[in-house]
């Protein structure tokens, strides 16, 4: 019988040689076993046991259906990020194709894959489906052949658990309903129920090791799916405990996926959520002076609450994998060959808000912290509300006033920003200043009591410099990070858009507007209602510290820091009257633009005069082959 040296688990050459002679290193595997794994793999390191689970057991593809899906022939007209888009165009909830053309809607829910993640997540995109797909299914090229490839569309919007079909990490699978899906994002589809058996058993160590076989490269298209040995446990409680924790599972990522504002079921901000929840309790308990310690709540406090509910859900997740990797390797006999553990980096929530240091859970105070700056800005711009759970305005052309009367708001808690222009300046000269208006919304969502203290927290999270205050930290960041941090936060399909003095952001002058509140005149306000008086405020502030030093009213260090401020003032002012040049050309062309283009086709429009975040974002074409 011929022998085999397995290799492939050292790295370096001398690695390989060592093992090389290392007699746990070699296999003596007959030729006619090979046949016994479908596809007939040289998998001489398998065990009998493994060999005899494959040639005995049934196949998951005879019980269930691995299926490609749609290929558009060009992701950039037909895809879209569920956020650049109307949200009221949007299809959720359709169960199958008739219902969804019915509809008339243009947009649906859509599988592509993407990063590791197990049991729910990963829903980011939606596809042109309107008509049930006419536009992508007369897309043809200049020959007249078909570009687009519309696969298995019977079982468009059917349950299912949908996965990445190229990865580097283990196989993960997440549960999937209502949803069109990719080639990259193939979904599998019960022939006899029992979807939260296959979730669980397709995610854990068992279908792992098995994959490590079928598919070596980790190339998890149809057909190594297709070929993995199913065994259903011989008890009826194990099938039911087995679908106990999977759905525990499911729930915990599910929270965990629509905490995050980029999830189009995103309530609240999670620290805005566990505040509200602090308020309910004080409120409702009969305990004296509730309202004092409801003051006394402060951001630090909230954020530790945060951290402690979070760590509770991590481990309670991380166990439940466990113990469904235990009850496989039961039910397939492998204890010998198999351990349930899971290593702490592969649960697969938390991913932004913690990291794994030295075996424990550490949680990233400043990831945290900017989620609420983030969703506190959207709260400026009207996105989000502080008197409902969810999205207040996600489509265009609506005013304040109608969205309030939509959701019976008469007296908002926190006021949206009128005009749709927030000022994000070095130095604070408008009332609407972003800074002025954090500072607000933190006053009400926790106390003006604890203003300062709550300052201070977030500017240590943020990074603050010794020579800074609190508030020149937070005034920092929003200047010269906020942007940064949004366009990563929605995958360079930014709704919030920076218009700046400099292309590389950070400029002598920047104003943020909300894409969904865009309308034609904005640029015309922006130029004559924020640019030119800037600079009319900063010509005065320039002329104010010239008259100081020429009375000779500073000395020192306080005469050196108002000439250097002069001459900041003059290399900016340079730039804000170039700039005004670029503004009014935009301005007088009254662009409109159609959410349903997205993001990229209509930043495009304005990139002279808008941060410029990707240099190939104009220039590059997403076509799928």
């Amino acid at each position: 019988m011929p022998t085999f040296i397995k290799l492939t688990d050292y790295n370096s050459s001398e690695e390989k040689e060592k093992g090389f002679f290392d007699p746990k290193n070699r296999y003596v595997a007959k030729q006619e076993d090979f046949g016994k794994i479908p596809g007939s793999p040289i998998a001489y390191w398998v065990s009998d046991r493994v060999k005899e689970i494959f040639e005995k057991s049934k196949k998951l593809g005879e019980i269930a259906e691995p299926r490609q899906g749609l290929i558009t022939g060009d992701n950039d007209r037909f895809l879209k990020f569920w956020y650049e888009v109307d949200i009221y165009n949007i299809g959720f909830g359709f169960s199958n194709r008739e219902e969804a053309k019915e509809s008339g809607l243009k947009w649906f829910p859509y599988n592509k894959g993407g990063d590791f993640r197990k049991w729910y997540g990963n829903y980011e995109y939606v596809v042109n489906w309107k008509n049930d797909g006419n536009e992508i299914k007369n897309f043809i090229d200049n020959k007249g052949k078909q570009k687009s490839r519309p696969q298995n569309v019977s079982y468009y919007f059917r349950e299912g658990l949908t996965w990445t079909a190229l990865t580097s990490g283990p196989f993960n699978l997440r549960y999937s309903n209502k949803f069109i899906f990719d080639a990259k994002g193939p979904m599998l589809f019960s022939k006899i129920g029992n979807i939260k058996y296959l979730l669980s058993f397709t995610n854990c160590i068992v279908t792992n090791s098995f994959l490590r076989i079928l598919a070596p490269t980790m190339d998890y298209n149809q057909g190594p799916v297709y070929k993995i040995p199913i065994i259903f446990p011989k008890s009826d409680s194990t099938k039911q405990k087995i679908e106990e924790l999977t759905q525990e599972c499911i729930d915990i990522s599910k929270e965990d996926w629509d905490s995050r504002e980029t999830s189009w079921d995103f309530r609240t901000n999670e620290l805005v959520r566990i505040m509200n929840y602090e308020f309910l309790m004080l409120n409702e308990s009969k305990k004296n002076n509730s309202k004092s310690k409801i003051q006394n709540l402060t951001l630090e406090t909230i954020y530790n609450r945060y951290c402690e509910y979070w760590r509770e859900k991590f481990f309670k997740l991380h166990s439940n994998e466990e113990e469904l990797n235990r009850l496989f390797i039961d039910i397939y006999e492998l204890q010998d060959e198999l351990t349930p553990d899971v290593p702490l980096d592969e649960i697969t929530i938390l991913k932004e808000e913690t990291k794994i240091v030295d075996g424990d859970l550490v949680f990233n105070k400043d990831a945290i912290v900017k989620q609420f700056i983030s969703y506190a800005v959207g709260c400026m711009f009207g996105r989000y509300s502080l008197d409902h759970e969810g999205l207040h305005i996600a489509d265009m052309g609506v005013s304040i006033e109608e969205a309030n009367s939509k959701f019976n708001i008469q007296n908002s808690t926190f006021t949206i920003d009128d005009d749709n222009i927030i000022p994000v300046f070095e130095f604070d000269f408008f009332a609407d200043d972003i800074v002025s208006r954090f500072k607000e919304f933190l006053k009400i969502t926790f106390s003006e009591k604890t203003l300062y203290e709550n300052l201070s927290f977030i500017a240590d999270a943020l990074g603050k410099k010794s020579s800074e205050s609190d508030e020149d930290a937070i005034r920092r960041y929003f200047h010269k990070e906020f942007y940064v941090d949004h366009v990563r936060r929605y995958n360079k399909r930014p709704i919030y858009w920076m218009f700046s003095s400099n292309p590389k952001g950070a400029g002598a002058f920047n104003v943020l507007i909300y894409m969904h509140r865009y309308y034609p005149g904005i640029v015309a306000k922006i130029r004559t209602d924020y640019l030119h008086p800037y600079i009319d405020k900063i010509e005065f502030e320039k002329n104010r510290l010239q008259q100081s030093i020429d009375n000779d009213v500073l000395s020192g260090q306080t005469l050196k820091k108002a000439q250097n401020t002069i001459d900041k003032i003059e290399k900016y002012l340079i730039e804000l009257r170039e700039y005004d040049v670029k503004l009014k050309y935009y301005a007088d062309k009254m662009i409109k633009i159609d959410l349903d283009d997205g993001v990229k086709v209509n930043y495009c429009k304005f990139q002279d005069i808008l941060v410029v975040f990707d240099n190939k974002l104009c220039t590059e074409s997403e076509t799928e082959e």
